[in-house]
């Protein structure tokens, strides 16, 4: 009687063993979940975090470094479109070797400015106001010795004005991109006066 009992006992002790076994299986691979889902989270929280602090460079620009960086735009689009003119118009060598120097610095500093806008999320200026088109169409228009003598009229005074706004710009922007391409720029422009009054003592 007794090993009937025994055995009833031994089947209910393993059956209640098994059940334990898969419960705690079951929590176990609830746990080894869990991380995954809070991992996903954290990593996707983070990366909406970072996104809006470049989005907002642009608003921070003071009004001056605006004005600034949009008449650099401008500036340096005249001086590409004149030297143009200039190199393929001009009856003078030095006029024509001016205005492909200009082509060339200007160019390269259009490129540089555009850089830094594309940085900062600006909007730059893509063509010129009234007053520098209507500079522009007047400069077209001018043939043979007219040309070159109002082409280097035109530099002459262009850069003086513009040495003065890169010299403030430099001294005195907010923005340290900006402030720093104007700095860099100014010894460029002021080759750029030099070769101009040369030019212009050539064509008188």
């Amino acid at each position: 009687m007794k090993n009937p009992i025994l055995a009833i006992l031994a089947i209910a002790a393993m059956v209640a063993c098994k059940k334990n076994q898969t419960t705690a299986t079951d929590r176990s691979a609830d746990s080894t979940g869990a991380p995954a889902a809070v991992t996903s989270d954290t990593v996707s929280g983070g990366d909406s975090v970072t996104a809006p602090g470049n989005a907002n460079s642009a608003d921070s620009l003071s009004s001056d470094d605006k004005k600034f960086a949009d008449a650099a735009a401008m500036g340096g689009m005249m001086e590409v479109m004149m030297g143009k003119l200039a190199a393929g118009n001009a009856n003078n060598a030095a006029v024509k070797a001016l205005g492909e120097m200009m082509v060339k610095d200007h160019s390269k500093a259009n490129d540089e400015l555009k850089n830094w806008a594309s940085k900062t999320g600006y909007t730059l200026p893509t063509g010129l106001d009234a007053e520098k088109q209507k500079r522009y169409d007047d400069l077209k228009a001018k043939k043979g010795a007219e040309f070159d003598k109002m082409y280097t009229d035109l530099m002459v005074s262009d850069h003086q004005k513009d040495i003065a706004e890169f010299k403030k710009e430099a001294a005195g922007g907010k923005e340290a991109s900006l402030k720093s391409f104007a700095s860099k720029t100014l010894p460029t422009l002021e080759h750029h006066l030099m070769e101009s009054e040369k030019a212009k003592t050539a064509v008188k």
